[in-house]
């Protein structure tokens, strides 16, 4: 698995594929092989014609475990993906993020908008600037002795996907410290690349996509039939909505 290092932290990541790159950002507790391999999404970006690179966020997957909830804030974990573009030599690129991964791509966006050629937001709505759902409960997850010992819906929810995806969990608790910087409406009125909102339509943690969509001048909306957050990922309607966004974009 290649890697290469920003600063001090090692970052894995798989570079697949040929034609026009698109780099993809999991979300918390995931990583690319669970986020963006398993369900069909670089195969699918290789057959269109392109080149997929998706990055192990810092604290997931094969990439370096920190503990420090500073080293999480979104504006590093964008450098890390500025810088993985750099190392690959890539001055622009098409960014699709998933969950916190849609955070860290609407901060690209925003901070390295020279950067960005177009954008696909999923799995993300109004918590980009509103915060999202209480990181208090998750914390809680991540830090608890056992699963039993979690009584909150969504708390339990992740601590079981942070199991099945083999997470550090102390990591995973530093990272929800750290990373719920939010954007200001200001700043997405600013946004001027092509974006795609794409949220499931039973998605009950990601906030609303529409009133974020609405925010960005251009942005396009795709409601994802049917899915929840977690089943939203893999969707064939997401896929497609994707692909025809990048076929169609500047």
């Amino acid at each position: 698995m290649p890697r290469f290092h920003h600063g001090p932290v090692e970052l894995a990541f798989l570079d697949e594929g040929d034609g026009d790159p698109v780099v993809l950002i999991h979300g918390f507790a995931s990583n690319k092989e669970i986020n963006w391999v398993m369900p069909g999404w670089v195969a699918t970006l290789k057959r269109a014609g392109r080149r997929a690179i998706a990055i192990d966020n810092r604290g997931h997957g094969q990439s370096s475990k920190l503990y420090d909830p500073d080293d999480y804030t979104i504006a590093k974990m964008a450098g890390d993906a500025v810088a993985l573009m750099d190392h690959l030599g890539l001055p622009r690129a098409d960014i699709m993020g998933y969950s916190m991964g849609g955070r860290i791509t609407g901060f690209l966006t925003v901070k390295h908008a020279d950067r960005v050629r177009a954008a696909v937001i999923g799995g993300m709505g109004l918590g980009l600037i509103h915060g999202g759902p209480p990181r208090e409960n998750i914390i809680h997850a991540m830090e608890a002795a056992s699963l039993a010992d979690v009584t909150d819906p969504m708390g339990r929810a992740f601590r079981m996907f942070a199991e099945q995806t083999g997470s550090d969990l102390k990591a995973l608790a530093a990272c929800v410290r750290g990373y719920r910087q939010t954007l200001t409406r200001e700043e997405l009125a600013g946004i001027s690349v092509p974006v795609l909102v794409a949220v499931g339509t039973r998605d009950d943690i990601a906030g609303p996509g529409k009133p974020l969509a609405d925010l960005i001048p251009g942005a396009r909306l795709l409601d994802i039939p049917d899915r929840d957050h977690m089943l939203a990922v893999g969707d064939k309607a997401f896929k497609a909505g994707v692909l025809a966004f990048l076929e169609e974009r500047a």
